[in-house]
């Protein structure tokens, strides 16, 4: 193994001592010992052993499939080599020991190609065999650096409802079993509420959201990370052999002898499935006195509660907390002497003595279907999980007109856009002013750690001094981060909300269609306050952070501004792959003031978000190439800087579920193609109205 010490030397290292290395040393062991004794990694020694004999380091990220089909596992094994890549006439391989001819000859003879020689180190070389050759040998290596205390055999299968009938998983788990209940237990420890099992083009990754954040767990080898979807989908009762099309399923487990309902979704991508598993605690709801409200919006919140017929709704993006605010409230009227009925798509919470209805469109059980059953059942309080479309919120509107009390969510930015959002649903406006008693906008953001956070020194960096400048406060405390918190500097979250009470000059702006701004004067005047300035309360009480608040919310409304602005031109993105239809967008839209942007596919219009997410709106096809557009939309609701970028759907599908499923992903709006321009417009104007 002597060329090993000349590589070193010829690349000018020095070594601290004699490395122990004879004719007889097995090859690794030479290689650690050089690496050693010159204080390098294997890797450095692979480039300086590369270098030596006039030869290219390997690439063992750059794997070619069909290069390994031409090598079997047994020669590549006991030659420690691996097919790189291949042409008609030579083979590319990555070996440790570019002196041994014989295994050069072998891979030849089988191959039928010339053997072109890379340089990798040994224990690298053998990780990547094991990988294309042995997955499974793979996962076991991964199990033993993060499960070593055997935590993954804590999670087992419930096959029913029911946590006391847990059937326990065999003893013997194998490899992909074992790591996917390590992956479920870790993010349970974490206190994740989803999981999203990511491939790449050589590697995939595994990340949990954790208080509304995502932060990565592991990276993992692409088959392995195959191997996990599949079990995701055996979990789920999905079908394991059906990759290219998007499926729904969920599932039941016992993590530490603690039950929790799982939401699976998986979707093709272009590497591989994308896995995105949303963990439900059955015994998680709270009571609101439990949720950490602010003390002005828990009151006004148990006002609107104590009403026995109206509606009232809770508003916010997907994630925001609303289902859990309204099951608080739900705890609150379940006193045993009225009947409370709910309709949810899915039932996130078991409550007792509250009846449970779950949503199963193959069944013809739809929001509207189940919400007309429930009025024959002598409801007092109906929970509608969202409004959806005309049918229930006509119905809605009806049951809260003749007796019932119904809460219900919507996706709209703020609490006085509930009014114009029903309206675009078709309801009535006298109607509506009668009968919604109130409305609630909510947000969550994430509570210092209270072990870590410290306060705010006296000399402040520039990014917190723009941010006070903005917010016009002064920040108490700030984040550090510790080994309790994930080094995020917050642990856990709180609801920031804002509190809407309908009184007589609301419901006459809500009659007469007042404006926007109309609207929230006269709430403001019922005293409402505004979401940001909640926020900005928990900021002074020391509980978070401006960067937070910023994060969640944006900019404050109260910016420093000192002068009037001239109004700025809404500028929108138009996605669509059909250049004649896009051309036909992007006229009519510039026709009415409006500034637009271009992109053909959804792909395009995702890195074109990345460099400039300053748009107002963004419509977008449903289907193209590249990345269709309910991907393109999933991924921008998953990123802080478009999470609320308001979108309209596009499509020439008239396929009602379909629509229902965008909504209630994070669409703004859904429009049938072909396009009528004044209801283009108009469909735009209205979005841009309740979002301003």
């Amino acid at each position: 193994m002597q060329w090993l010490i000349n590589a070193a030397e010829q690349a000018g290292w020095k070594a601290t001592a004699k490395p122990a290395v004879t004719m007889k040393t097995p090859l690794a062991d030479a290689w650690k010992s050089v690496a050693n004794a010159y204080g390098v990694t294997e890797g450095d020694l692979a480039v300086a052993v590369a270098k030596a004999f006039r030869i290219q380091p390997a690439d063992l990220l750059a794997i070619e499939d069909r290069a390994v089909k031409l090598v079997p596992e047994k020669m590549a094994r006991k030659h420690n080599v691996l097919p790189l890549k291949e042409t008609h006439a030579e083979i590319i391989i990555a070996t440790a020991d570019p002196t041994d001819y014989n295994a050069e000859q072998a891979v030849q003879f089988t191959a039928g190609r010339r053997v072109v020689m890379r340089v990798a180190g040994p224990a690298a070389l053998s990780e990547s065999i094991n990988i294309k050759y042995a997955p499974e040998r793979a996962m076991e290596t991964l199990l033993q650096s993060v499960d070593p205390g055997g935590l993954s055999e804590q999670v087992e299968v419930v096959e029913n409802s029911s946590p006391e009938e847990v059937n326990a998983m065999e003893a013997e788990a194998t490899p992909v079993i074992r790591l996917t209940n390590m992956i479920l237990h870790a993010a349970v420890a974490a206190g994740a509420s989803d999981i999203h099992v990511e491939p790449g083009r050589n590697q995939g990754v595994v990340r949990f959201r954790v208080d509304g954040v995502l932060r990565q767990y592991m990276q993992m080898p692409l088959p392995a990370l195959n191997r996990v979807v599949s079990r995701i989908k055996v979990l789920g009762k999905l079908d394991i052999a059906d990759r290219l099309r998007p499926q729904d399923g969920r599932a039941r487990l016992s993590v530490a002898n603690k039950a929790f309902d799982l939401r699976i979704s998986t979707v093709p991508t272009r590497e591989a499935e994308k896995a995105v598993l949303r963990i439900l605690n059955p015994d998680a709801s709270r009571a609101l006195d439990q949720m950490g409200m602010a003390a002005h919006e828990l009151a006004r919140m148990k006002h609107l509660l104590s009403y026995r017929e109206g509606m009232v709704i809770v508003t916010g993006p997907t994630g925001s907390g609303k289902t859990t605010t309204l099951y608080g409230g739900i705890r609150e009227l379940a006193d045993g002497e009225v009947n409370i009925m709910t309709v949810e798509d899915p039932v996130e919470y078991e409550l007792a003595g509250v009846t449970q209805i779950q949503i199963d469109p193959k069944r013809d059980v739809t929001f509207a279907s189940a919400l007309r059953a429930i009025l024959r059942q002598d409801p007092d309080v109906v929970f509608v999980g969202e409004i959806r479309d005309n049918e229930t919120a006509q119905i809605a509107l009806q049951a809260s007109m003749t007796g019932h009390l119904v809460l219900a969510t919507l996706h709209t930015n703020d609490a006085v856009g509930v009014v114009q959002r029903l309206v675009d649903l078709g309801l009535d406006r006298t109607s509506l002013a009668a009968t919604l008693r109130g409305a609630l906008s909510q947000r969550l953001v994430r509570r210092l750690c209270p072990v870590c956070s410290m306060p705010q020194p006296a000399e402040r960096d520039a990014e917190t001094e723009r941010l006070e400048r903005a917010f016009g406060v002064k920040q108490v405390r700030m984040a550090v981060g510790c080994q309790q918190c994930g080094e995020a500097g917050y642990r856990g979250r709180m609801p920031v909300m804002e509190v809407l009470v309908s009184t007589p000059e609301f419901q006459e702006k809500v009659t007469r269609a007042g404006s926007t701004m109309e609207l929230q004067r006269a709430a403001e005047r019922g005293a409402l306050r505004p979401i940001h300035e909640v926020a900005l309360e928990r900021v002074r009480s020391g509980e978070t952070t401006l960067a937070e608040v910023e994060r969640v919310l944006g900019e404050s409304d109260s910016s420093a501004v000192t002068t009037p602005a001239e109004p700025e031109v809404p500028r929108i993105l138009v996605v669509e792959d059909d250049p004649i239809m896009r051309e036909l967008a992007v006229s009519v839209l510039r026709e009415s003031g409006y500034t637009v942007e271009e992109a053909v596919d959804g792909q395009s219009a995702l890195e074109l978000l990345q460099r400039d997410n300053n748009f107002s709106l963004v419509t977008l096809d449903l289907t193209m190439p590249r990345m269709d557009g309910r991907e393109t939309l999933r991924q921008m609701r998953s990123a802080v800087a478009t999470a609320t970028l308001p979108v309209i759907v596009l499509t020439g599908n008239d396929d009602g579920e379909t629509e229902v499923a965008l909504m209630n992903e994070g669409a703004d709006d859904y429009m049938r193609k072909p396009l009528d321009p004044a209801r283009f417009v108009a469909r735009v104007k209205a979005v841009l109205r309740r979002v301003a």
